[in-house]
């Protein structure tokens, strides 16, 4: 018999530990349920003693970032399927098992996510997995019923259960097999897009990614850095790129990285257009990172090809999705597809 652990990652979190813990306790039986404190300084893993005895914490000296918090403290819990869920995700009635069948009956399948919706706008789609993700050839990652900051309303559109390119990281059944035998979340990513870099993985070594329409997630989104925070600019930007030199065959990587300059100056133009500098410096340091870690790079790159070999994005539907996004203006998924 299968067994599958609910696995929440938490720094210095107590608030949305209250908040949504109780629920993923209740709705997640029979899978065991572990937090992973990632050294938080304040008082979490005391609430945790006191308030949630029945879930089993385990405790890092420092704050490892996303990838390598879940890296260590995956290699302690022993399931055969892992949910990698965030602290701030509100689940529902019944949502654990769609994805525990899924897994189950495709064999060949290393992760799958759920409708993932807001918290705060509950009849909308939420920015960071919507109902399943892609990338463009430049690397550029949208979702069905989210590309760019527009975000759509849940109407049903979206109910048929696909096989997408990524996953999200805010809610995502993952074989534990699948995700040790493609070596786990690159740990140099601290944090974003380090879950569409594993699930490109996953894809080369032969493996399917999914998103299931019968499990609904609810996600506040922004819980560790908001989008008005640098930072978050600075590391989508610098992960993207090492992401395309690791997973990309030359021919197709040459044409994404000249692309990518032309594009992400355009990025970088915009946002001094709407007075955020502070967001156009990120995105010149995400470069200046980039080239620095380039070396490095490379050599996980050659590493890894050893292993599985380099494929162009898997499930490409669209060249360039800010061309259809800003001058066709095409800003739904569906009508963004079915113009292709």
């Amino acid at each position: 018999m299968t067994s599958a652990a609910v696995v929440i990652l938490n720094y210095n979190g107590r608030h949305y530990l209250e908040q949504f813990l109780p629920s993923v306790i209740r709705y997640s039986s029979p899978a065991q349920v572990v937090v992973i404190d990632n050294g938080s300084t304040a008082d979490s893993v005391a609430w945790l003693s006191a308030h949630a005895a029945s879930v089993s914490c385990i405790r890092l000296n420092q704050n490892l970032g996303f990838s390598g918090g879940y890296n260590a403290g995956l290699h302690q819990v022993k399931a055969d399927y892992v949910v990698l869920l965030n602290s701030d995700v509100e689940v529902t009635e019944n949502w654990l098992q769609p994805l525990v069948a899924h897994l189950n009956n495709n064999p060949d399948m290393a992760a799958v996510q759920p409708k993932i919706k807001s918290f705060h706008q509950r009849t909308n789609f939420e920015y960071a997995g919507a109902a399943g993700g892609f990338l463009d050839a430049f690397g550029y990652p949208f979702c069905r019923g989210r590309i760019f900051d527009k975000v759509e309303e849940d109407r049903g559109q979206y109910n048929d259960s696909r096989p997408v390119m990524w996953g999200s990281g805010a809610c995502l059944a993952i074989r534990a097999k699948a995700y040790w035998h493609v070596g786990g979340l690159d740990e140099h990513f601290f944090a974003h897009m380090e879950e569409i870099d594993l699930c490109w993985r996953f894809h080369r070594a032969g493996y399917q990614v999914w998103y299931n329409a019968q499990s609904e997630v609810f996600h506040v989104g922004g819980g560790t850095l908001s989008a008005a925070n640098p930072r978050k600019t600075y590391l989508n930007f610098t992960n993207s790129l090492a992401m395309l030199a690791k997973n990309l065959p030359v021919a197709p990587l040459v044409m994404a990285l000249l692309g990518r300059v032309v594009l992400d100056g355009f990025a970088c133009l915009l946002f001094l257009s709407r007075g955020q500098a502070p967001h156009a410096a990120a995105v010149v340091k995400a470069y200046w990172q980039f080239v620095s870690n380039l070396a490095r790079v490379w050599r996980e790159r050659q590493a890894i090809a050893k292993r599985f070999p380099l494929l162009r994005v898997p499930h490409q539907m669209v060249l360039s999705i800010a061309w259809t996004f800003f001058v066709l203006r095409q800003q739904r998924f569906s009508e963004t597809i079915a113009r292709q």
